[in-house]
């Protein structure tokens, strides 16, 4: 079936396009050149004036695993508080901070978004995590599985063993826990927090293995990068949440030593100790070394007032944090000893202090890093707010007016702690399309994804050209996913089912009789029980496809 959506106004910053007026092409799922000869229009739509875009991608949001189920069955007066009527295509659902799959497929697709990837998968508990993905409707997935406080490599760090083996088993990971990426999570700290350790900075050396959380991010960053695995190293720094962490932010950038990183939530791990209350913005120092610093990139997790939850796989910080919950109750966990979890329900206040500089501080960030191809629009969904909150976020950087009259109602002493009221910057559209759509397909090796030349999946977002930008991304007018149209003025259309992204990169199959060693003598599950086939995966997907993407990367490290 050709479809034409005629005389939109394009955003594709692949190619350049800020705006050009053009018709765009679609058959059968994909983006094309124009009809063949003699082919027929099967649906001619006029966008005229209309803005035209890619569909988004969201490549940091806790939408599957242990974590994320934990906190939809702890919070029963979330869905109570969230009362959505569902009819027709939509199965019922609800839940703001977190919501059920398919309320969350749901409303991901109503506002434009066609892509959406786990940050942390634990490589033990991903058949869980696939499940819950694949129950999640009309989005495409992928997910980060987690290393770095695993028994298996601390102790190959403490053997002193080969890059080259650790090569094997972090590829090995990533093929059997069928992930995209990989993800390290307060390196080293959540495995010494069962050594009863509160606290590892980046160069500590672990109660039991005596290995330093540099060395864990240095030797995976390097890995992925000999692997030619594309997205790099995904690093949950250590430190989050604490005063003067800024420091250990600014050391982790350099401790990859030029391997190409990805620092995640930016804004939990940019505080300065100035002031009375020893709590400052570092936001300023934190994006000059972005901006340097070509091999890093940042997502920054922006957090946003109102209700939500933090789930996480700190459970040393969560731990931490568990006597603010509002309301007050958690869950801190650990799964086969390799990893854990928490979860911890939280209001942030804009009359709070540190609450309302975390607010400050995001959107800083955001404002001062100058390559918008390194920076990415999340709230670390749910820890910082809701992925519904997006749309508001987005006003915030577009529009300074808007944004100097929030700040003036925050907390006033954080409000004087800052220097976003003096900052000018306005994202363009053009830069939105950026930030959501093109960067997080380039850094994720989505090639057909992100854009909309000729070859790229029909993945489409046509929006009315409103001056307030919240009302343009709440509910586009029409969504388009692989052609089909799936919602329209944010009610959803059609319920279609979206691929799972993978890496599958090569290993030598020696590492696997280290691992039935090791799987035998020390977990409760037997190798083969661990690895999950692509069958299964394809299973798990709803009738979804399992889309396998190359293991390449340009470059040397800088």
């Amino acid at each position: 079936m050709l479809k034409r959506l005629r005389g939109g106004r394009i955003f594709d910053p692949t190619r350049g396009l800020e705006g050009a007026v053009a018709d765009l092409w679609m058959r059968d799922g994909w983006i094309v050149d124009g009809p063949r000869d003699g082919e027929r229009v099967d649906e001619d739509i006029d966008v005229s004036g209309r803005i035209v875009m890619a569909g988004a991608i969201d490549m940091h949001t806790h939408i599957g695993g242990g974590k994320v189920n934990i906190a939809r069955n702890m919070l029963p007066e979330d869905h109570r508080s969230d009362p959505v009527h569902r009819h027709g295509l939509c199965r019922s659902g609800a839940g703001h901070a977190a919501p059920t799959t398919l309320t969350t497929g749901y409303r991901y697709a109503a506002m434009g978004y066609t892509a959406c990837f786990e940050p942390a998968m634990l490589p033990v508990n991903a058949r869980q995590a696939h499940l819950e993905m694949g129950d999640t409707p009309i989005v495409d997935k992928g997910a980060y599985a987690m290393l770095g406080s695993d028994d298996f490599l601390l102790r190959m760090l403490r053997a002193g063993v080969d890059q080259q083996r650790v090569n094997d088993y972090v590829a090995w990971t990533i093929g059997a826990s069928q992930a995209l990426g990989l993800k390290v999570v307060n390196p080293g700290g959540i495995s010494d927090f069962k050594f009863n350790r509160r606290q590892l900075d980046l160069d500590e050396t672990h109660s039991h293995y005596g290995v330093t959380p540099r060395q864990i991010v240095h030797t995976l960053a390097r890995a992925l990068h000999e692997l030619k695995v594309p997205h790099p190293l995904h690093i949950h720094a250590s430190n989050l949440g604490v005063p003067g962490n800024f420091q250990t932010t600014l050391d982790t950038m350099v401790g990859s030593e030029g391997y190409p990183i990805h620092l995640t939530h930016i804004q939990f791990h940019s505080y300065g100790t100035e002031g009375d209350r020893k709590f400052s913005s570092a936001a300023a120092q934190i994006a000059e070394a972005i901006n340097r610093q070509p091999h890093v990139s940042a997502d920054v997790g922006q957090i946003m007032f109102g209700q939500t939850v933090t789930c996480s796989g700190d459970s040393m910080v969560q731990h931490r944090n568990s006597g603010f919950g509002s309301p007050r109750k958690s869950v801190v966990m650990d799964i086969e000893c390799d990893a854990g979890c928490g979860v911890v329900p939280f209001r942030y206040r804009d009359q709070n202090f540190v609450n309302a500089l975390q607010w400050a501080i995001g959107l800083e960030i955001f404002l001062l890093v100058d390559d918008p191809w390194r920076i990415f629009l999340t709230t670390d969904h749910p820890n910082g707010a809701p992925f519904t909150s997006y749309p508001h976020l987005i006003r915030l950087l577009m529009d300074k007016t808007f944004r100097r009259e929030a700040l003036a109602r925050i907390n006033p002493e954080a409000a004087a702690m800052s220097n976003l009221g003096a900052i000018e910057r306005e994202y363009s559209l053009n830069e939105i399309a950026i930030m959501t759509r093109a960067a997080p397909a380039r850094i994720l090796g989505l090639k057909d994804c992100g854009h909309l030349a000729p070859g790229a999946r029909a993945d489409v977002v046509v929006y009315r050209d409103d001056p307030d930008p919240e009302v343009m991304f709440t509910a586009p007018q029409f969504v388009f996913k692989n052609g089909t149209l799936v919602a329209r003025d944010g009610e959803i259309t059609a319920v279609t089912w979206g691929d799972v992204h993978v890496v599958k990169p090569e290993w030598d199959a020696g590492i696997e009789k280290s691992l039935a060693d090791y799987f035998s003598r020390h977990l409760t599950q037997r190798l083969g029980n661990f690895r999950i086939a692509d069958d299964e995966v394809r299973a798990l997907a709803n009738g979804g496809g399992l889309r396998v993407h190359a293991c390449q990367r340009d470059g040397r490290p800088t």
